[in-house]
């Protein structure tokens, strides 16, 4: 595997551990905030961002490359409303987008075509990722500052992560 193409991986790996930090940080706002099914949304968030480091950890070793942890950056404590931690969420999203998108396009300048089918995944991933978070800002925007609607939505929001 090409130098540029693994040390980009690696990148990746940190940044789906921070987005794991950054969605587990969101959940304990949500805690906080007394809102458990936002809380429950984000915490499985969490677990997706850690499987997907785990994923490219796994494929840098299946390829016999060096994995090369680093240091994650600690995740904001204050979020804010509800809304505007969606859309947090969605611009976090779009960041991992761009760089999934970016290392693709490297692998592909690079003739690594084992990394392109790996990425693919996670080009199918982000649609769905980006997909999730629109709606949820846009059901936030709908519910505006309307508590009860807030409280039906994260009612909602319990039952649909539960069911996974």
């Amino acid at each position: 595997m090409n130098d540029s193409v693994r040390s980009a991986i690696n990148d990746q790996i940190n940044r789906e551990f921070y987005a794991a930090y950054l969605y587990l940080a969101m959940a304990a706002h949500f805690d906080e905030e007394a809102l458990a099914g936002f809380s429950g949304w984000m915490k499985l968030q969490a677990q997706e961002e850690l499987g997907h480091a785990m994923r490219l950890y796994g494929y840098l070793l299946e390829r016999g490359a060096r994995v090369e942890l680093q240091t994650i950056e600690a995740p904001p404590v204050k979020f804010g409303s509800p809304l505007s931690i969606a859309e947090q969420a969605l611009e976090h999203e779009r960041q991992v987008t761009k760089s999934i998108n970016s290392i693709y396009a490297l692998a592909n300048k690079e003739g690594d075509y084992a990394t392109q089918v790996q990425l693919q995944w996670f080009v199918t991933e982000q649609v769905e990722e980006e997909h999730t978070a629109e709606g949820m800002v846009e059901r936030l925007r709908m519910a505006g500052d309307n508590r009860a609607a807030l409280l039906i939505l994260d009612r909602e929001v319990a039952s649909r992560s539960s069911a996974g």
